[in-house]
């Protein structure tokens, strides 16, 4: 819902995706990924994942979103998953 949207994360071999989807009007609000032309971080990697996760924390927060649901896509919660998770929650969003 728009009061607690979806962060869909999505990780291959070379690159981290992440978008914030209102599955209630079937919306992205927003995305955040390691490539394109506003790329945050460079590789998949944890450290990227952490700076992914900060930057998702801080857009949600700039849009009064303060709770929200983590969709791992598929990906087992370990590695580069669980810190990109564990740094949105340190942002200060409720997952």
């Amino acid at each position: 819902s728009a009061d607690r949207p979806r962060i869909c994360a999505t990780k291959s071999n070379s690159n981290i995706f992440v978008q914030i989807v209102n599955d209630s009007e079937g919306k992205t609000l927003f995305s955040v990924q390691t490539f394109g032309k506003n790329a945050v971080g460079s590789k998949s990697n944890a450290e990227s994942a952490k700076i992914l996760g900060t930057e998702v924390a801080k857009k949600l927060s700039e849009n009064n979103i303060k709770n929200a649901v983590f969709d791992r896509n598929g990906k087992k919660y370990t590695g580069v998953i669980a810190t990109l998770a564990d740094s949105i929650r340190e942002g200060g969003i409720q997952i």
